[in-house]
């Protein structure tokens, strides 16, 4: 059965939060805020928050510097996702992602369904992983955000989730990365 073991203990992740978008502010930014509140609230860390325009370039190279920082496990960014000609999210994490999560968006989606009907289908929220950190795409509504973090997010995120989370493979995910010993 799924749900929370209590007798495994929390451990918090590291999560920079990425808000996609050519109009957002610190100060506009309601998504990015409602994501950061939960993520703490859920006792994980903020490891770094940044807003880029809907541009590829940037967002990857945004994505490079977290995955490469050692204090960052976990990239969730909001926006940039729909199908118009300036959402470039899912193409500019193509760039940079090594293995990709299908099931995440499949999953995101039929959650979706339940509350925007067929509008869901012009999400293309993603996940992956690269360079042992973990990639996650919503969209930049609120509705959405809550939805990826509470349906989704704060469950694969929590170490004590069973029968199995992300977390507990984190320590595996760079192992392609080290020379093997043959």
């Amino acid at each position: 059965m799924a749900g929370i073991d209590d007798t495994k203990p929390f451990l918090p992740v590291r999560i920079a939060v990425l808000t996609v978008s050519d109009t957002r502010t610190e100060a506009t930014d309601t998504s990015g805020d409602i994501l950061v509140r939960r993520l703490e609230a859920a006792g994980h860390v903020l490891a770094g928050r940044a807003i880029e325009p809907d541009d590829a370039t940037r967002i990857a190279d945004r994505l490079r510097h977290w995955i490469a920082d050692e204090t960052v496990d976990v990239v969730i960014s909001t926006g940039g996702t729909g199908v118009t000609g300036r959402d470039v999210t899912p193409e500019a994490m193509d760039r940079v992602i090594e293995k990709r999560i299908e099931g995440f968006g499949e999953l995101f989606r039929m959650l979706s369904y339940t509350k925007i009907g067929t509008s869901t289908v012009q999400s293309r929220a993603l996940a992956g992983v690269a360079g042992g950190t973990y990639l996650f795409a919503l969209p930049g509504s609120n509705g959405a955000v809550k939805d990826g973090w509470d349906d989704i997010l704060r469950f694969q995120l929590d170490s004590r989730h069973m029968p199995c989370n992300f977390v507990e493979l984190m320590p595996r995910l760079r192992e392609h990365l080290t020379p093997s010993h043959d």
